[in-house]
């Protein structure tokens, strides 16, 4: 049977899944779940994933959840190109260094951002806790600052965990990506040589990146119009 993919591409990890899958031909059943239409709490859905979260596999009745536990699996089970996922045991553990990194680091302040700027005003119908959101943007410059002087070796090469492109640079990119859709791509992009990891990131993964991100482009499209218009009112 063909791998099943559950997944909402307004999901982080589910766009770095998607385009790993799409990258190396992975064939795949998809299976979108509308997060804001809560699909994800049903009941159906939780017998799937009890944790009510994407993305998800089924692999011929093989259930795994979390995002780098399924690009670690489909990448030793389809034995795809040796950069996204490498076997010798200190390249491997370069890939693993940085996704273990980037749950509290990159991950979770630019969610934090994210949710906070236009998830919980939209969803929920709550003010924007303006501490929080300054909290994050402030962690995030720390964030920045290790993944230029760490992990790309002060742009010494040219992706995190050395000189080709691994699953960790796709998490990592479709993290920043939620501050593309907030309109705050500059807490990055300030940084040369991290914006310059984000391009090849992007041209490395091409036509996949885009397609995978045409939600997030939509969510920009939205957010700036109604920020735009916030403005405007207070003049």
């Amino acid at each position: 049977m063909a791998l099943k993919y559950y997944f909402d591409l307004m999901s982080q990890p589910s766009r770095a899944v998607y385009i790993f899958l799409k990258m190396n031909n992975i064939p795949f059943v998809p299976k979108p779940v509308a997060l804001r239409s809560g699909e994800h709490h049903t009941d159906e859905f939780k017998k799937l994933n009890p944790m009510s979260l994407v993305p998800v596999i089924d692999d011929d009745g093989f259930v795994l959840t979390e995002s780098v536990a399924i690009l670690k699996y489909l990448a030793l089970k389809y034995n795809v190109p040796d950069h996204w996922y490498p076997r010798d045991l200190k390249a491997q553990a370069r890939v693993d260094e940085y996704m273990n990194y980037q749950h509290i680091n990159t991950r979770y302040n630019c969610g934090m951002v994210f949710q906070q700027l236009v998830i919980i005003p939209r969803a929920m119908r709550a003010p924007i806790q303006w501490p929080m959101v300054d909290n994050a943007k402030n962690r995030l410059e720390t964030v920045i600052a290790h993944l230029e002087n760490y992990f790309l070796k002060d742009n010494k090469q040219k992706f995190l965990c050395g000189s080709d492109i691994s699953v960790a640079d796709l998490l990592g990119v479709c993290e920043l990506m939620q501050l593309y859709a907030c309109c705050e791509e500059n807490i990055y992009e300030s940084n040369s040589a991290v914006k310059a990891w984000v391009d090849r990131v992007k041209e490395r993964t091409a036509p996949h990146f885009e397609d995978a991100n045409k939600i997030v482009k939509r969510v920009r499209g939205v957010y700036s119009k109604q920020k735009e218009a916030q403005q405007n009112a207070k003049l």
